[in-house]
C-alpha cells in the first residue's frame, strides 16, 4: 500500500513571530553558520531565476532555490520586488513566500510567509559583515532610506555592534523619517535618533556605519561624504556614485562571482571595465573562516556589497520552521490523502 498523504505546515508571519523567529541574535548566528557551511561545500545553490518586467523601475520576481546537504533540506524563496509600490500604490515593495522540502523522501514540509525571513536574512548578512569589518567601538550609524530594510538593518547592526548609540536617518519624506524614529525608538531605547529632513549628507558624514537601503535606482551616496574608517553596507541596487567603491580600502562581497553579473553599483563598474577581479578583497565566508583578515586598522574604509545568497535563506527559513515545530505554531494541512484515481468523479 502506498501512503499518499502529504502533510505540510502553513506558517503565517504571526506564526513565525509567535515562535520567537523575530530575533536578530538568533538570525546572526544562523547566517554566520550558513556561510561556514558554504565554505565547507555543504550547500547546493543553483543560479536564481529572475524575471524583470520593467527595466526602468526594476519590477521583478525572483526564484531562489538552495539545499543544505547536512540538514537534508531543500528550500526555495519566491520573492517579488516592485520598488515603486510604496509611494505610487501605498503597498509594500517586497512580498515573499518560502517552500521547504525534506530530502529523505522529497516531500514538502512547509509553506511560509517569506518577507519576515527575507528581511531578517538581508539585514543579518550585513550585521555579520559589520561584526568583522566595522570598527569594534562604532557608535554612530547613518541611514539613507527609512523603510523595512533600514529598520531591519538597524536591529541587526545594533545586535552585531552593541556600542551603537546614535542613529541618523534620511529619507525622501519627513513622514517616513518620523515613522522610522517612532518605531525604532521602541526597539532601541538606548539609541539617540536624529532625523535629517532628506539631507542625505547629514545622515552619513559622521557615521561609523553607513547603510543605504532605498528602493530607487539613484547614485545618492557620494565619496566625499564618507569619513575615514567607515564601514559601508550596500543593500540594494544603484545607491552610490562610482567614486565610493573607488575610495574603499577593501571591497568585500557575499559572493563576488554572483555580484559581478548583477546590476548593483560595483556590478555595473565591472561590466564597464572600471573594476576588475583584483579590486575585490574577499568574499564574506573568507573573512568569517579567517582565510582573509577582517578589519586591520581603524582608518580603513570598507565597502560591503550584499546581493543575497539563496543558501542563507534556506538555512534561516529551516531554522525558523524548526522553532515553529517545537512551539506548535502554524497550521498543518494534508494536501493529499489518496491516489487521484481513488476519488469518485
Amino acid at each position: 500500500m502506498v501512503d499518499y498523504s502529504m502533510p505540510i505546515r502553513i506558517l503565517s508571519e504571526q506564526d513565525l513571530i509567535n515562535a520567537k523567529c523575530f530575533d536578530m541574535n538568533f538570525a546572526l548566528s544562523v547566517v554566520e553558520d550558513a556561510f561556514i557551511k558554504y565554505a565547507n561545500n555543504d550547500v547546493i545553490f543553483p543560479d536564481k531565476v529572475s524575471v524583470v518586467f520593467d527595466q526602468e523601475t526594476q519590477d521583478r520576481i525572483n526564484c531562489l532555490p538552495a539545499a543544505i546537504k547536512s540538514e537534508k533540506v531543500y528550500g526555495m524563496k519566491w520573492v517579488s520586488v516592485f520598488p515603486q509600490n510604496p509611494h505610487q500604490k501605498g503597498k509594500a515593495n517586497l512580498t515573499a513566500v518560502y517552500i521547504l522540502s525534506e530530502l529523505e523522501n522529497g516531500y514538502p514540509i512547509a509553506f511560509m510567509e517569506g518577507s519576515l525571513c527575507s528581511n531578517i536574512r538581508t539585514a543579518t548578512v550585513g550585521g555579520v559583515a559589520a561584526k568583522y569589518l566595522a570598527k569594534k567601538d562604532s557608535k554612530v550609524i547613518g541611514f539613507i532610506g527609512a523603510g523595512e530594510q533600514a529598520k531591519s538593518h538597524l536591529l541587526a547592526m545594533k545586535a552585531a555592534c552593541p556600542s551603537i548609540e546614535k542613529c541618523y536617518v534620511s529619507s525622501r519624506t519627513a513622514e517616513s523619517e518620523d515613522n522610522f524614529v517612532k518605531q525604532m525608538s521602541r526597539f532601541c531605547p538606548d539609541v539617540a535618533f536624529i532625523k535629517c529632513n532628506s539631507n542625505y549628507r547629514m545622515a552619513v558624514e559622521n557615521a561609523d556605519i553607513i547603510v543605504t537601503a532605498i528602493s530607487g535606482q539613484e547614485k545618492i551616496l557620494q565619496a566625499e561624504w564618507v569619513k575615514t574608517g567607515a564601514f559601508y553596507c550596500h543593500v540594494a541596487g544603484l545607491e552610490d556614485d562610482f567614486a565610493v567603491p573607488k575610495k574603499a580600502n577593501k571591497i568585500v562581497c557575499d559572493s563576488w562571482e554572483v555580484v559581478k553579473h548583477r546590476t548593483q553599483t560595483i556590478s555595473q563598474m565591472y561590466q564597464a571595465g572600471l573594476l576588475n577581479d583584483g579590486d575585490i578583497y574577499a568574499d564574506l565566508h573568507e573573512i568569517i573562516t579567517r582565510k582573509k583578515k577582517p578589519r586591520e586598522t581603524a582608518d580603513e574604509f570598507i565597502y560591503f556589497n550584499s546581493v543575497g545568497m539563496s543558501f542563507v535563506d534556506t538555512l534561516l527559513a529551516y531554522r525558523m520552521y524548526q522553532k515553529c515545530v517545537e512551539r506548535g505554531t502554524g497550521t498543518v494541512m494534508n494536501l493529499k490523502e489518496k491516489s487521484m484515481f481513488d476519488y469518485h468523479m
